[in-house]
C-alpha cells in the first residue's frame, strides 16, 4: 500500500461463528501495518462502473445582468441510454476543490422505462475523505467527488450541474467556476452472493467449538505484528501464544460470512482490563461481514492500516436516499464500495461500519471489526475514531428507530473493548478540517455526529437529534 509496510498471513482456518473476538491490547503505533490479503476468490458478485464525462450546458439560465453563464459554470449530459447501473455520482479531478452549487440527475428504470424527476446529489465536497498528509490521501488517486445516490435499476441517465454564482468578471478562480474534470459515475453492484445470509448464521459445516488456528511457517499474524503480548484471556483455553493469536484475527478476512452475536457474560470474558476495573463492554452485536454483502476484495489495497486506539464514534448518514429495501442493502454497501473505490480514488470502503434502515449492522473497511482500523469518514478526524454510516439521507425524514438503536449496539461494544464512555467526552487532536485547524485539540463526545468535527450537514439534522437517545442507550448496554 502506499508508503505502507505490509507483513504476509496464511491462516488455515475451520471457523466457527461464535468464536469470540478479542479485545484490543496495548495501543500500537499509528498505520501500524498488517498482513496482506488473497485477491478475491472466483464466484464474488461482479460489478461495473461507467464514467462519462460532463460537457458544458447550452441552455444555461442567463445572468441577472442578462448576460449568458459562463461554461464553466453550468455542465451536465444530455439524456442518453446507457448499460445497467442503479447508483450514480459525480467526480472531479482535485479532492482539495469544492464544488460549491447543484448537482442533480434523472434516471430511467429498466423495469417501467419510465423517467424519475430531478435528483440533487449531496455536494459533499471534502468532508467524507482521508485526512491530508496520509498516504491515502496523498496516493495521487484520490478526487473530489458527491456523495453518490442509490436509483434502483436503470438504463438511461441525465445531469446538470451549476454553479452556485456566476464566474467573475475578471476571469479569476472563484465559486462562479466549477472543478475541472468533471464526469458522472454510473455504478453496477452486480449481483448478491449466491447464498446471502443473515448477519449471525453459522456457514455449513461450522461448530461452536474453539478451532485449532495455525499461521502458515514464517509468517506473522495481524495480532502478533501489531499488538505483542496481547490476548491473554485466551491463554485460560490452552491454545499456544501463536494460535491465540491466530483464533483471535477477525474472521471477515479469512471467509466468513456473518459473526455472531455475543452474550454480555462472553463480551465481558474477552475484555482486557486492570485487575480492579469493571469491564463495561456491551454484548457484541451480530455483524454482516464483508464476504456475507459481498465485497470485492481485489478492488481494495490489499494492506491494511491501523491507528492507536478508538477514542470516539462519529455517525453518518450516507446521503445515498432513502428508496432501498432493506433486501438491497448489500447493493447499496458494494456500489457504495465501488464508488468509493473505482470512483474516487480511495484505498476501501470509506466507512469502519454501515447500518440498514432495518437495524443490521454491516463490517465497512477491511481489517477487522475489533480492531483500530482507520477509515476516510471524518477529514482531520479519522485517526483514533471510528465511522459508522445510516444508509439513508436523514435530514428531512427521521431515521427508523431500529437504525438508531443498532448504533447504540455496536458503540456499546467496540467502544467498551477500548475503555469508552458512550456518555462521556474524548479530546481529539485534529489533521486539519477546516473546522478545526491542524493540530487544535477539540472536546467532542465520545459518540459525535460527523458536523462536530466538520461544518457539514451530515448525518443529517434529523438523525444527529437522536444521538442522544443512542449515547443513553449504548451506555445503559455496558452496564452503567
Amino acid at each position: 500500500m502506499r508508503a505502507l509496510l505490509t507483513t504476509s498471513i496464511g491462516v488455515a482456518c475451520a471457523t466457527a461463528f461464535t468464536l469470540p473476538l478479542a479485545a484490543p491490547a496495548p495501543a500500537a503505533p499509528v498505520q501500524a501495518p498488517v498482513a496482506q490479503t488473497p485477491a478475491a476468490a472466483p464466484g464474488e458478485p461482479a460489478g461495473s462502473t461507467q464514467s462519462l464525462p460532463l460537457r458544458p450546458l447550452t441552455d444555461a439560465a442567463p445572468r441577472t445582468t442578462g448576460e449568458p453563464t459562463a461554461p464553466a459554470a453550468a455542465q451536465g449530459l444530455p439524456r442518453r441510454d446507457s448499460h445497467r447501473f442503479s447508483l450514480v455520482g459525480v467526480v472531479w479531478d482535485d479532492a482539495g476543490t469544492e464544488l460549491h452549487g447543484t448537482v442533480q440527475v434523472r434516471t430511467r428504470a429498466t423495469g417501467t422505462g419510465r423517467w424519475s424527476g430531478w435528483q440533487s446529489l449531496e455536494t459533499h465536497n471534502t468532508d467524507h475523505a482521508a485526512d491530508s498528509g496520509s498516504p491515502e490521501r496523498e496516493s495521487g488517486t484520490v478526487r473530489g467527488s458527491t456523495a453518490p445516490l442509490w436509483v434502483g435499476e436503470s438504463d438511461g441517465v441525465e445531469v446538470r450541474v451549476r454553479s452556485e454564482s456566476s464566474a467573475p468578471r475578471d476571469g479569476s478562480a472563484g465559486s462562479g467556476l466549477l472543478p475541472a474534470g468533471l464526469q458522472v459515475e454510473l455504478v453496477d453492484p452486480g449481483d448478491d452472493p449466491e447464498e446471502p445470509r443473515t448477519e449471525g448464521a453459522p456457514a455449513p459445516g461450522t461448530s461452536s467449538a474453539v478451532p485449532a488456528v495455525a499461521p502458515s511457517a514464517g509468517t506473522t499474524t495481524p495480532a502478533t505484528a501489531a499488538r505483542p503480548g496481547a490476548l491473554p484471556e485466551l491463554a485460560g483455553l490452552g491454545l499456544a501464544a501463536a494460535e491465540s493469536s491466530a483464533v483471535n484475527a477477525d474472521l471477515a478476512p479469512l471467509g466468513a460470512t456473518g459473526i455472531t452475536a455475543l452474550s454480555k457474560a462472553e463480551s465481558e470474558e474477552q475484555a482486557v482490563v486492570g485487575a480492579a476495573a469493571k469491564p463495561f463492554v456491551g454484548p457484541r452485536p451480530a455483524i454482516v461481514t464483508r464476504k456475507g454483502w459481498g465485497a470485492d476484495e481485489s478492488l481494495r489495497e490489499r494492506s491494511f492500516a491501523y491507528t492507536s486506539t478508538v477514542k470516539a464514534a462519529f455517525i453518518h448518514h450516507s446521503a445515498t436516499g432513502n428508496n432501498y429495501t432493506c433486501a438491497q442493502a448489500p447493493s447499496v454497501l458494494r456500489s457504495i464500495y465501488r464508488y468509493h473505490v473505482k470512483s474516487s480514488g480511495w484505498r476501501d470502503f470509506g466507512y469502519n461500519f454501515a447500518v440498514d434502515k432495518c437495524g443490521k449492522i454491516y463490517e465497512g473497511r477491511a481489517g477487522g471489526v475489533s480492531k483500530a482500523v482507520l477509515g476516510a469518514h471524518t477529514l482531520g478526524f479519522n485517526t483514533n475514531s471510528m465511522g459508522i454510516a445510516v444508509l439513508g439521507t436523514y435530514s428531512s425524514k427521521n431515521p427508523p428507530a431500529a437504525a438508531v438503536t443498532a448504533v447504540a449496539k455496536l458503540t456499546a461494544w467496540k467502544l467498551g473493548l477500548f475503555g469508552r464512555n458512550p456518555k462521556g467526552k474524548v479530546t481529539l487532536v485534529s489533521g486539519g478540517s477546516g473546522k478545526y485547524k491542524k493540530g487544535a485539540k477539540a472536546r467532542l463526545d465520545v459518540i459525535s455526529g460527523h458536523r462536530d468535527g466538520f461544518a457539514t450537514e451530515c448525518p443529517g439534522i434529523r438523525l444527529y437529534k437522536k444521538l442522544g437517545t443512542a449515547r443513553t442507550s449504548s451506555a445503559k448496554l455496558q452496564g452503567r
